[in-house]
């Protein structure tokens, strides 16, 4: 994983937050990069990306912001929030389900009830949106994409469980199966001598 932004002249808390980003293993699937960071919703800020890349396809992509306001300005509880953001096309058959967002939501709270230590002033939507082709694109298939954006105060400084669970989120939105579980959707047959 690349380096997360200049932090040199950032307050020591906001370093150690950036350098606990670092810590979660990430699936190989799975590209992080480091992108600029919204310079006016906090005095200092660090952003990523990533994409899932599955059969030389992009499947799913997302964002993850860290905003840090040692003075408590900001209208969060805490001096930090975290913002994140994964979209990802579903199946057809998928979405047309009509609990689709409640599931999506679930995969965020899941996880981040699993991996972190704690949060607080969870907000955010999901929003499921079909792309329909007219004239000459009206051959082109339906598509309906999944997306989801929320933002959460951590209520410490180690950010490990957070990263970790954005990765959990965005793996779920690709429809990649946990890193535990053999998919053996992959696997050969076996050859009979």
């Amino acid at each position: 994983m690349p380096p997360l932004g200049r932090v040199d002249d950032a307050p020591p808390a906001f370093r150690r937050a950036v350098e606990s980003l670092r810590t979660p293993v990430v699936r190989p699937e799975v590209v992080v990069e480091d992108i600029p960071a919204p310079q006016r919703l906090a005095p200092h800020a660090v952003a990523m990306s990533a994409t899932v890349h599955l059969n030389d396809d992009d499947v799913a992509l997302g964002r993850l912001i860290v905003l840090y306001d040692p003075d408590g300005t900001r209208e969060w509880p805490g001096p930090f929030r975290v913002v994140a953001y994964v979209s990802a096309e579903l199946e057809p058959e998928i979405s047309v389900d009509p609990l689709i967002g409640q599931v999506a939501w679930s995969w965020l709270t899941e996880s981040l009830s699993e991996r972190t230590t704690g949060h607080d002033a969870l907000s955010g939507t999901v929003t499921r949106a079909s792309t329909e082709g007219f004239g000459i694109k009206a051959d082109q298939p339906t598509t309906t994409e999944l997306e989801l954006r929320a933002s959460w105060s951590p209520v410490d400084e180690d950010l490990s469980g957070h990263m970790a669970a954005w990765l959990d989120l965005l793996s779920s939105a690709a429809g990649l199966p946990p890193l535990d579980v053999t998919d053996i959707s992959q696997r050969r047959p076996r050859q009979d001598s």
